[in-house]
């Protein structure tokens, strides 16, 4: 493992010419309108995980086409939380088990954490959430399905839930400060999250995309070889000839269109070793940031891992000094 990717330097600069659909917004806004049409009261139902300091719930909002999507909603035991987190998960990851709590709720946020539908098949955490639309012809995986057309995409099912679980988590957690995170496909998740509340009108303190994937997918489909990126491109090594169809439907679902549009404080991480996510891509989404209170941190000699812990400590402090 080395740097493979632009200098650092460079990487402070890189502002990528990705294509933005005329019709971005208004993709956007259809989509939303035809998801919230289709939605129905949230479940809410409290579960014993042999914890006391934290109180669990298992939560069921409407999603995409009124879709049943899955998340823990954790609170500190006993006392009101000081804001609320929601956080999205890694490719493949699920929302795994209900004492798995983390140090939000610790730290006296509420927290909820949002199952990605159909996945859940690793890194030890099961999902609970299905994903109940087919497919034309893809690669193994969820990076190609329905990528002959935006309105199919798997991402589009994925973005619109991701509004929904802000808005269930602003139900929820009533009037406190709310921010948005996820690491790699979570941070990708987060951003497109972030610039859609943004767009509706709800109020977001701030937002922690982490070792962010899903974005500049111009030049991450074609700078490494390393999964998911690499989903694209087998589909492509087979479908010869779709590029230009399969890069117009990414361009709705580019994290450096949405963070054009995202006005809110962020607090990024990147890591300059990390193979799945390439450094380059990330400060795609990050120097096209809307706000000027943007902060990265970055782990020079660190892969896909990024900061780890050290990372979770300044997410705290950052969250911290906002409330």
């Amino acid at each position: 493992m080395a740097l493979y990717d632009l200098p650092l330097e460079a990487l402070r600069e890189y502002r990528p010419d990705v294509a933005e659909p005329a019709d971005f917004d208004a993709f956007w806004e259809a989509t939303l309108a035809e998801t919230r049409a289709a939605a129905w009261a949230p479940r809410v139902d409290r579960v014993d995980t042999g914890l006391r300091l934290v109180e669990t719930s298992d939560v069921a909002f409407a999603g995409f086409a009124g879709d049943e999507i899955r998340a823990w909603w954790h609170v500190p035991a006993g006392i009101a939380p000081r804001a609320v987190v929601v956080e999205f998960i890694g490719y493949s990851g699920g929302r795994g088990l209900a004492h798995d709590v983390g140090s939000w709720p610790l730290a006296g946020y509420a927290h909820l954490f949002v199952d990605t539908r159909g996945q859940g098949w690793h890194h030890t955490r099961p999902g609970a959430t299905a994903d109940p639309h087919g497919s034309a012809p893809s690669a193994p995986g969820k990076m190609t399905q329905g990528i002959e057309d935006p309105a199919t995409y798997y991402y589009r099912r994925v973005f619109a839930d991701a509004l929904r679980a802000v808005e269930t988590a602003r139900e929820l957690a009533g009037d406190v400060p709310l921010f948005i995170t996820g690491a790699s496909q979570g941070g990708g998740i987060a951003i497109a999250a972030t610039a859609l509340a943004v767009a509706s009108g709800i109020d977001v303190a701030g937002s922690l995309p982490d070792v962010p994937f899903l974005c500049d997918f111009p030049r991450a489909t074609t700078i490494t070889d390393a999964m998911p990126y690499r989903e694209i491109g087998a589909y492509l090594a087979t479908h010869r000839g779709r590029e230009a169809q399969a890069y117009r439907t990414l361009s709705y679902f580019d994290g450096v269109n949405f963070a054009r549009r995202a006005t809110v404080p962020t607090l990024f991480s990147v890591a300059l070793m990390d193979l799945i996510c390439p450094p380059s891509t990330v400060f795609s989404a990050y120097n096209s940031w809307a706000s000027e209170e943007r902060r990265i941190e970055i782990y020079p000699f660190n892969d896909h891992e990024g900061g780890g812990a050290f990372h979770r400590r300044a997410q705290l402090d950052w969250v911290a000094e906002r409330i």
